[in-house]
């Protein structure tokens, strides 16, 4: 069967961005960007995307014992948080001036395996913070890895 996986990512999205423009004022190389809505017309607004990602982690991929019972979705949202926490108000700059709209996600598929535990999915204190501050909202996504 199926391991857990999960990711965890920040994105920017809006209308009419460039996303390299956001790359060179925030100083950091997105995971992946969407620049659709850099090339179309006011008549049809087209989302354009800045994203900055974990890599995905599954629940078999993990080397110790204690990592084994799970993802951490906390860990995960720790190594984003470490990244963008000194870049601030970069990104509230880059938010006013393009008209962007912050949100941390959670990407999380779920095994069917009765014997693989349910993650805990959850910000720390201090990510709630930032993206409280930041004006951010959180999405989390999630599948089941096979249908029943």
């Amino acid at each position: 069967m199926a391991a857990n996986k999960a990711r965890v990512h920040f994105t920017l999205s809006g209308y009419h961005f460039n996303p390299d423009d956001i790359t060179r004022l925030l100083g950091i190389e997105p995971t992946s960007v969407n620049n659709a809505g850099a090339h179309c017309g006011l008549d049809n607004p087209v989302i354009s995307s800045w994203e900055l990602s974990t890599d995905t982690v599954t629940s078999d991929s993990l080397t110790t014992k204690s990592d084994a019972d799970d993802v951490d979705i906390y860990k995960l949202a720790e190594i984003i948080l470490k990244r963008l926490e000194p870049i601030k108000e970069e990104i509230l700059q880059v938010c006013k001036s393009h008209n962007l709209s912050p949100r941390m996600g959670v990407v999380l598929t779920l095994s069917v395996d009765k014997n693989e535990t349910c993650p805990d999915v959850g910000f720390g204190a201090r990510m709630v913070k930032f993206l409280a501050e930041l004006g951010a909202f959180i999405n989390i996504e999630y599948q089941l890895s096979e249908r029943i």
